[in-house]
C-alpha cells in the first residue's frame, strides 16, 4: 500500500490544499488586520467625501455697522457614472428651468479635460452654481429621481449699503493660477478678487470641512457614514472691523455724484482711513451671483473707468497743494526763513507768472495764503542752487537728490508697502537719472525744471498720498501708514519725515489763513471750527483743469485730514474745497448744517457720462 502511487498522490494533494488554505489565511490576516488598503478601496467605492465650505468672515465699519454678510446659496453637482443611461434629462432640465441645449453644453464642458483638468466620472462635478433657495426648490422635491445629482449649500456675499465697492472688493471663482499657487483651492472655489476681500482672503475664508456619506451599490446617498464620526467641521472665517466710517463714505460718494474724482479722509493720530471714495462707482451687489460676469464686463468697458480706484491708483500733478511741501523742504535745507521776502508782479511775473493779485514782496505765510507762484519758484531755485549754479555743478545735482529724498520722506513717489491696500500706484518723484535721460547730463538746471516748484512738473501723486501729506502736516512731521483694518498694532508703523518739527508751524499758519483770508475762505466750517487747507488748480493736457484740495480740521487739534480731486472741474476752491469741508463737518459734528451747499454740490453734474452702476 505504501508503494501505491495513488496513496502518495493523496498526501501530495492534501499538502497542496493545506498550503493554499494557509496562504489564504495569511493573506486575509494581512489585508484585514495588518493592511487596511483593501478596506480603504472598498470604502472608496461606498463612501462619498464631500467638501463643506466655511462661511466667510463678516466685515464691519469702525462703529460696528455691518458692511458685508453672507446669504445661503446652492450649487448642483453631478457624478457622471452614477447617472446611468436612463437618466431623465427632460425632467431634470424642467426642475432647474433650463433648456436641454444648456444641459448638453454644460455637461460637455465639464467632461472636457482642457477646461476641467480635474474631471472624473466618479467624483461629483459642479453643474450649476449660485442658485437661490427658490431656484433649487423644485429639484430638491424630486432629488431621489435623479441618481448622481447632489445639492450643496454655499454662501454668497451681500451688502446692506450700496457703497464702498472699490474698498470692499468682490468674490469670484478661482482660476488655474490660484489653484497652482495655493492647494487650499479646488476648481469651483471662490476667493477675494479685489479690495479687502483680496487683501485679507486667508483670514476671511476660514477652513473647509468634510462630511463622509454612505452610498448604496447604485451610488445613491444613504446618509452620514458612522453617524458622522469621520466628519470634519468647517471653521468660519474671522470677522474684520475696518477703519471706515460708512456714513462718511456714503457722504463722500454722494458729493461726487455726476463727477469723476475721489475723496480720501484719514485720522492723523492713527493713520486710519475714514473714507476712501472713488467715482464712478457701483453698488457692490451687482458683482455677486450669476450676473457677476456680465456686470463686470460692462464695468470694464465703461469709458469712465469705474473699476479704477481713483483714490489709490489715479496719478495727478499735485498743483498748488505741493507748495506746502516746498515750503517745508526749502526751510529745512536753509533756502528760506518765514520772514524772507520775494517779489511778485502778478500775471506779469517771469519765468512763472502769478495767477493772483496781492501785495509784493511776500513772505512765507502770505505766499501760502495767496498761493504765490513766483515765491515758490524763487524758494525752489535758491534751495537747488544754494551751493552753486550751473549745468555742470555737481553741488546742484546733489541738492536736487537731497530735495528728492526729502519729498519721498513724506510718502510720495512710492507705494505704502506696509499698508493693506493692494491696489496702489506709486506716483513719481523725477530722479536725476530721469532728467539726464530727458536733457542730457549737462542740459538741465533749476530753470529747466521750474514747474516742479508749483506742482506742475513731472511730479505725480495719488489722492491717498495727498491725504497722507495733509495728515503729516497736521502731525507736524510724522505719519502712521494709512490703513483700512482697525488694528492697534499699526500704531507702530510710524514714519518720520526729513523736516524738523519747527518748520511746520508757519506752514500750518499759512494753511489756516487759506481758510480765513485766502482761496478757501468761502468754505469755512460752521460753529467757528478752525480749519486748515490748500487749494490747487492743476493744468490738464486732456481738457479742463483738475480741482484739488488738501486740509485738516480742527486746525488747533486735528482729528481728520482730507484730500479731494475732481477731474476737469476747474478751480480747486470751487469744487474740491467745499467737498472736503463738508466731509470734515460731517465727521466733527455728526451732521451737515450747510445743507444748501451739500444739496448744490451733490446734485450738480460736471460729467454727463458718469453714473453709479446698479444703485438699489
Amino acid at each position: 500500500m505504501i508503494n501505491d502511487p495513488n496513496y502518495r498522490r493523496r498526501y501530495i494533494i492534501s499538502a497542496i490544499a493545506i498550503v493554499i488554505v494557509a496562504v489564504f489565511i495569511v493573506r486575509l490576516f494581512t489585508l484585514q488586520v495588518l493592511d487596511d488598503t483593501a478596506g480603504e478601496k472598498a470604502n472608496n467605492m461606498s463612501l462619498l467625501r464631500q467638501t463643506v465650505y466655511a462661511p466667510r468672515g463678516l466685515i464691519y465699519d469702525r462703529n460696528g455697522e455691518l458692511l458685508v454678510y453672507n446669504q445661503p446659496i446652492y450649487e448642483v453637482t453631478m457624478a457622471y457614472r452614477q447617472m446611468g443611461e436612463t437618466f431623465d434629462t427632460t425632467a431634470f432640465c424642467y426642475a432647474l428651468r433650463i433648456t436641454r441645449q444648456a444641459f448638453e453644453q454644460r455637461t460637455t464642458d465639464i467632461a472636457d479635460r482642457k477646461k476641467n483638468p480635474g474631471f472624473s466620472k466618479d467624483v461629483p462635478q459642479i453643474f450649476m452654481t449660485q442658485l437661490a433657495a427658490e431656484d433649487i426648490a423644485p429639484l430638491q422635491e424630486s432629488l431621489d429621481k435623479f441618481p448622481g445629482i447632489g445639492i450643496r449649500k454655499r454662501t454668497l456675499r451681500d451688502y446692506p449699503y450700496a457703497s464702498a465697492a472699490q474698498v470692499l472688493g468682490s468674490i469670484g471663482e478661482v482660476n488655474k493660477r490660484d489653484i497652482e499657487r495655493d492647494d487650499y483651492y479646488q476648481s469651483g472655489d471662490y476667493s477675494g478678487r479685489e479690495g479687502i476681500e483680496r487683501t485679507y482672503e486667508r483670514v476671511l475664508r476660514g477652513e473647509k470641512g468634510m462630511e463622509v456619506l454612505l452610498r448604496d451599490n447604485r451610488g445613491r446617498i444613504q446618509g452620514p457614514y458612522r453617524n458622522g464620526e469621520l466628519d470634519i467641521a468647517p471653521v468660519a472665517g474671522e470677522n474684520l472691523t475696518l477703519t471706515l466710517d460708512i456714513h462718511l463714505q456714503m457722504l463722500a460718494e454722494e458729493l461726487l455724484q455726476g463727477k469723476i474724482g475721489s475723496v480720501v479722509a484719514i485720522e492723523p493720530a492713527t493713520g486710519e482711513i475714514l473714507a476712501l471714495a472713488s467715482n464712478p462707482t457701483w453698488d457692490p451687489k451687482i458683482l455677486v451671483g450669476r450676473q457677476r460676469s456680465a456686470n463686470y464686463m460692462e464695468l470694464l468697458n465703461d469709458k469712465t473707468k469705474p473699476l479704477m480706484n481713483r483714490a489709490t491708483q489715479a496719478q495727478y500733478s499735485p498743483g498748488s497743494t505741493f507748495k506746502t511741501l516746498q515750503a517745508l523742504i526749502c526751510q529745512q535745507e536753509g533756502a528760506i526763513t518765514p520772514s524772507k521776502l520775494y517779489p511778485c508782479s502778478g500775471p506779469g511775473s517771469t519765468p512763472i507768472k502769478c495767477t493772483h493779485h496781492h501785495g509784493s514782496p511776500v513772505a512765507l505765510i502770505g505766499a501760502i495764503e495767496q498761493s504765490c507762484n513766483p515765491y515758490f519758484w524763487c524758494a525752489y531755485r535758491d534751495m537747488l542752487e544754494k551751493d552753486g549754479y550751473g549745468k555742470n555743478n555737481e553741488h546742484f545735482r546733489a541738492r536736487y537728490k537731497l530735495w528728492c529724498d526729502d519729498v519721498r520722506s513724506f510718502g510720495l513717489g512710492s507705494r505704502f508697502s506696509d499698508a493693506d491696500i493692494s491696489e496702489q500706484s506709486a506716483g513719481m518723484i523725477p530722479t536725476v537719472e530721469l532728467y539726464d535721460k530727458y536733457y542730457g547730463k549737462t542740459g538741465w538746471r533749476a530753470l529747466t525744471i521750474r514747474s516742479n516748484a508749483i506742482g506742475q512738473g513731472e511730479v505725480l501723486v495719488t489722492p491717498l498720498q495727498l491725504a497722507n501729506l495733509a495728515a503729516t502736516i497736521a502731525n507736524e512731521g510724522y505719519y502712521i501708514t494709512p490703513h483700512l483694518l482697525k488694528n492697534d498694532s499699526m500704531l507702530n508703523h510710524v514714519h518720520h519725515t526729513a523736516v524738523d518739527q519747527r518748520y511746520f508751524v508757519p506752514v500750518k499758519q499759512g494753511m489756516t489763513r487759506v481758510m480765513t483770508h485766502g482761496t478757501g475762505r468761502h468754505h469755512a466750517l460752521p460753529d467757528s471750527i478752525p480749519s486748515a487747507g490748500k487749494t490747487g488748480t492743476v493744468q490738464n493736457k486732456g481738457g479742463r483743469d483738475h480741482a484739488i484740495f488738501i486740509g485738516y480740521a480742527p486746525a488747533n487739534d486735528p482729528k481728520i485730514a482730507v484730500a479731494v480731486v475732481v477731474e476737469n472741474a476747474g478751480f480747486g476752491a470751487t469744487w474740491a474745497a467745499p467737498i472736503a469741508t463738508l466731509i470734515e463737518e460731517q465727521y466733527l459734528l455728526g451732521q451737515i448744517k450747510r445743507k444748501d451747499k451739500k444739496q448744490y454740490i451733490s446734485t450738480t453734474v460736471l460729467n454727463s457720462n458718469v453714473k453709479k452702476w446698479g444703485t438699489h
